[in-house]
């Protein structure tokens, strides 16, 4: 029985490190199914979104949702340490012979104390082993508990870091495209900066995060959890959107040329593609529609009224349906999986962005109308 003790403890310390050297210093692959850090996600997203879907006020079912991330975070680390000291106390219960001064039997609790203590190197000195083995295995947890200790000095500041430059773009995405973003908004807003460097540059500053957001979110799936400051703001709806707009210029817009687009349109579809395989979403054949006849005929015409063109040949609507075709399904099945809305392609009716709300509006507008001129939002 003791040796069979060693090597379970054996096996689940070799597994745990295995998993923290792949999650924290090797993190290359797109899928892991059979990792530990794969089966915690699993496992604790499903209940979490269950429970979250009680919560019938937005607000309150997105702030739940939005502690997910963080927590999930701290409790795979939790999960790691446990199964390392789990582990070292099978392993002394195998090898181990130890002396205690009060001289009370040891047992296995006994053992996973001692365990803990050496771990997190509190050296009570209470229980002792007394021979090469059983110092060895004290020895090595000593240092790996150091060494977890360092993991999560590094890994937390490193994953805040790149949810932090994700969050930036999102965030200037507002003023652009509106809140939600949507196409519309942005190929609207932009209607009066026909110059082609502008929209090429904003291109290429959304294919570099595009490529931050692949790498990033692969390297630490953790981030996919994480949600944006604002309740109607995502990564998902800001890649959408993305890819929505390079869409539509792809298919035709008047005097803008594609290139750039085409560019950015690969990095994100990549993206939505990889991100859809980390999360595990499946695939449904039959989800909403994003952009119906009705909704494309009111597109071209509110982007008219902005001096924006795009093109109504024969062939466009079948080009802009094949192009939607390659990344909406992905989209629609991470934003099921996330519990995400995506952003329409042109708001039914007109929304604030969130740069112009505040808790004070009420007050301010009553103000502005004592006196001429216009509200704020009518200066945009």
């Amino acid at each position: 029985m003791h040796v069979w003790a060693t090597i379970v403890g054996a096996i689940v310390v070799f597994a745990i490190l295995l998993d923290a050297f792949e999650t924290v210093v090797l993190p290359r692959r797109v899928q892991r199914r059979h990792r530990l850090t794969a089966w915690f996600y699993r496992n604790t997203w499903n209940p979490w979104k269950w429970v979250a879907r009680l919560i019938h006020r937005p607000t309150l079912r997105e702030a739940f949702l939005g502690y997910f991330g963080p927590l999930s975070l701290i409790m795979l680390l939790v999960l790691w340490a446990a199964g390392l000291i789990f582990g070292f106390a099978f392993m002394q219960f195998g090898l181990g012979e130890h002396l205690q001064l009060a001289g009370e039997r040891i047992t296995f609790g006994t053992l996973i104390y001692h365990s803990g203590e050496t771990f997190f190197t509190l050296g009570y000195g209470d229980i002792t082993p007394n021979n090469g083995m059983a110092r060895a295995l004290a020895v090595m947890e000593a240092g790996l508990g150091f060494a977890f200790l360092g993991v999560v000095v590094g890994y937390l500041p490193v994953v805040y870091s790149s949810f932090s430059t994700r969050e930036i773009e999102i965030s200037l995405l507002d003023a652009r495209a509106g809140s939600p973003p949507t196409a519309a908004e942005f190929l609207g807003r932009l209607g009066c900066c026909p110059e082609q460097t502008v929209l090429d540059q904003i291109f290429r500053d959304w294919e570099h995060w595009c490529a931050d957001l692949l790498a990033s979110h692969i390297s630490y799936p953790v981030l996919v959890f994480f949600r944006s400051q604002h309740s109607n703001q995502s990564w998902l709806g800001a890649l959408t959107t993305m890819l929505d707009v390079t869409s539509l210029v792809i298919t035709g817009v008047d005097g803008i040329h594609p290139d750039q687009a085409k560019l950015t349109f690969a990095m994100a579809r990549h993206a939505v593609v990889d991100l859809a395989q980390v999360v595990y979403a499946q695939y449904q054949p039959h989800s909403v529609d994003r952009l119906s006849a009705e909704d494309l005929q009111r597109l071209r015409t509110d982007l008219a009224q902005h001096g924006v063109t795009l093109n109504d040949g024969v062939d466009a609507a079948d080009k802009l349906t094949d192009m939607r075709a390659l990344y909406e399904p992905y989209c629609h099945s991470l934003a099921r999986r996330l519990v995400m809305s995506l952003p329409p392609w042109i708001h039914s009716e007109h929304k604030k962005d969130n740069w112009q709300g505040g808790p004070w509006d009420r007050a301010i507008q009553a103000r502005a109308l004592e006196r001429p001129g216009r509200p704020i939002d009518d200066h945009f």
